[in-house]
């Protein structure tokens, strides 16, 4: 987890995540990403020269039909042993899009709906600042997404003001690479909850992750070669405050 630890310092603060005296929330979801989120930034605010606080927030989306609901007690009982505060919300959300919607395409709509739900609880909450699990292929993966299918050279940013809910996102695990973040969960025990969706590995995002493992062993350093170019562009709120750094997203931790 030193690794990671030390990568996602680097992140925070080439973008200047976190202020001082920040009560910063992290999703999590039950996966392997949010988890190390969570575990990095619970390690990280025993150290960081701006003094912070981290809580986790967990959506249980509920389940559809035929669903077996999510056990959401190990994550409780992880976020104990971390002493960060531990929050879980239900929500229907399942149910609304796969029994009562009939969602062909539901990815969207669970976004916007999880998306709304989590920042009502933050606002309810007084919480303003939130870390997503998003990591380096994350990034590489909706670059590819946006160009492919809506024709735009975009992505989401490192920080995001949400400017209607005075809400900030912030992606502090940017700077590491899903392999890198899987071995992480695994050496490390972390207890994730698997994806109760119907749709878990049946979309776009899927197709295109698995496009962009083909082309990166046609073209060795691809991902870090578009990464790199994200940042120099720069797309929206992307460059570093130090434009001298660089993901290590395939190193071993």
């Amino acid at each position: 987890m030193e690794k990671i630890l030390s990568l996602v310092r680097r992140c925070v603060e080439d973008y200047d995540m976190i202020q001082a005296g920040d009560r910063v929330a992290v999703g999590v979801s039950g996966g392997k990403d949010s988890l190390v989120t969570l575990a990095a930034l619970a390690k990280l605010a025993k150290f960081y020269p701006k003094p912070f606080t981290v809580e986790a927030i967990t959506l249980d989306l509920g389940a559809a039909d035929g669903q077996a609901p999510a056990d959401f007690g190990a994550l409780r009982e992880y976020c104990e042993k971390l002493e960060v505060p531990f929050t879980l919300l239900h929500t229907e959300i399942s149910h609304i899009i796969f029994d009562l919607r009939r969602e062909k395409n539901p990815c969207s709509m669970c976004a916007k709906m999880r998306r709304g739900a989590l920042n009502n609880a933050l606002v309810e909450r007084g919480i303003r600042k939130i870390a997503l699990g998003h990591h380096f292929d994350d990034a590489v993966e909706t670059f590819f997404l946006s160009l492919f299918y809506e024709g735009r050279i975009s992505c989401f940013q490192p920080v995001t003001e949400l400017t209607r809910t005075g809400i900030t996102q912030i992606r502090p695990l940017l700077y590491c690479g899903e392999g890198m973040v899987r071995g992480a969960a695994k050496r490390h025990n972390l207890p994730v909850v698997k994806n109760p969706c119907p749709a878990d590995g049946y979309t776009k995002r899927q197709e295109v992750k698995e496009l962009v493992v083909e082309l990166e062993k046609q073209y060795p350093g691809l991902k870090e070669r578009v990464f790199g170019a994200m940042q120099r562009l720069p797309l929206t709120a992307w460059e570093p405050v130090e434009h001298r750094r660089r993901p290590y997203a395939e190193e071993k931790e």
